[in-house]
C-alpha cells in the first residue's frame, strides 16, 4: 500500500517544482502563439491580397507576397467605387443604432432589477422570447410593415430593426451585472433626496460602464457587418453600407478581387480599433457580473 500512497505525494512535489512550473508557463505562452498566429493570419493575407491586382490573384500562389503593392487599390474603392459613402453610411447606421440599443436595453435592465413592479416578469420573458425569434423568418413580415409606413429605402427602417433584434441580448448581458450591482448605494442617494432619473443616469450608468463597453463591441460587430436587412430594405445606391457596396467590383465579365480586398480591408479597421480602444473594458465587463458586491 506505500507506493500507492507515497507515489501522489511525490508527484504533487514534482509538479510544484519550480523547473516544471517554468515549463508549464512556457508550453502556454507557445499554444497563446500559435492561436494568436493562427487568428491574425487571415488579416495579414488580406492585406497582401488587396494589394494584388487580377493577374497577381491568378498567376502567383495565394500564399505569395505582392510583386508590385498597389496601394492605388485604397485609392481606387474610395474614390471611383463610392465606397467612403458607404463607409459613412455604415458609421451612421450603425452609431445610432448602437447607441439606440444599449439606452433602451439600460432603461429596461434597470427597471427590471432595481424596481418592484407586478409585470416585470413577463416583461422580461418577452424579450428572451425575442432571442428565439429567427432573424430571416421576420424579412417578409417587416419589409411589408416597412411599406406600408412608407420607411423602404429609408435609414430608420434599418437602425429600428437593429435596435430590435440586438435588444435582447444586450438586455441579457447586462442583467447579470445589474443584479450583482450593491443597492446600499442607491438607497443612500434616496436618502439625499437623489431622484430616479438622477439615480439611472449619474450613479448607475458610470457603475456599468465596463458591461456597457461590451455591449458596444458586441452590437457594433453585428451591424456593422450586417448584409441581409441592408439588402433587402434598401435600394437606393446612396444609402448602401460597405457590406453592399463590395458588390459594385462584380461585374458580369470582370470581377476587381484587388478593389474587394482594399473594400474588405477597409471594412475591417473599425471594428480593430474598436476593439483595441476597448478591450481592457470588454474584459472587466465580460468578468464583472461573475462577483457579487
Amino acid at each position: 500500500m506505500e507506493p500507492t500512497i507515497l507515489a501522489p505525494r511525490k508527484f504533487a512535489r514534482l509538479a510544484t517544482h519550480p523547473l516544471w512550473r517554468g515549463a508549464g508557463v512556457t508550453t502556454l505562452y507557445a499554444i497563446l502563439a500559435i492561436i494568436a498566429i493562427i487568428q491574425v493570419f487571415p488579416l495579414i493575407w488580406l492585406l497582401f491580397f488587396s494589394l494584388k491586382d487580377n493577374q497577381e490573384v491568378f498567376n502567383l500562389s495565394p500564399f505569395a507576397l505582392p510583386t508590385h503593392p498597389k496601394w492605388e487599390n485604397y485609392t481606387k474603392v474610395w474614390t471611383e467605387g463610392n465606397i467612403s459613402r458607404y463607409f459613412l453610411n455604415s458609421v451612421w447606421y450603425t452609431a445610432a443604432s448602437v447607441l439606440l440599443t444599449v439606452l433602451l436595453a439600460s432603461l429596461v435592465t434597470f427597471a427590471l432589477t432595481r424596481m418592484n413592479w407586478k409585470l416585470k416578469g413577463p416583461v422580461l420573458g418577452l424579450f428572451m422570447v425575442g432571442l428565439m425569434i429567427p432573424v430571416h423568418s421576420t424579412l417578409i413580415p417587416l419589409f411589408q410593415m416597412f411599406m406600408k409606413i412608407n420607411l423602404t429605402d429609408h435609414p430608420l427602417s434599418i437602425i429600428l430593426t437593429y435596435t430590435a433584434f440586438n435588444l435582447p441580448l444586450t438586455i441579457m448581458i447586462l442583467l447579470g451585472f445589474y443584479q450583482s450591482l450593491p443597492r446600499e448605494v442607491e438607497e443612500a442617494a434616496v436618502m439625499d433626496g437623489c431622484s430616479v432619473n438622477r439615480i439611472f443616469a449619474q450613479i448607475v450608468l458610470p457603475m456599468t460602464s465596463s458591461v456597457v463597453a461590451t455591449t458596444v463591441i458586441i452590437n457594433m460587430i453585428y451591424n456593422w457587418n450586417e448584409f441581409v436587412f441592408i439588402n433587402t430594405f434598401i435600394s437606393s445606391d446612396h444609402l448602401k453600407t460597405l457590406t453592399v457596396g463590395i458588390q459594385n467590383f462584380i461585374g458580369q465579365y470582370t470581377t476587381d478581387w484587388g478593389a474587394i480586398g482594399a473594400t474588405l480591408m477597409i471594412s475591417i479597421l473599425p471594428i480593430l480599433i474598436a476593439f483595441f480602444v476597448l478591450s481592457n473594458r470588454i474584459v472587466e465587463g465580460i468578468t464583472a457580473g461573475s462577483v457579487k458586491g
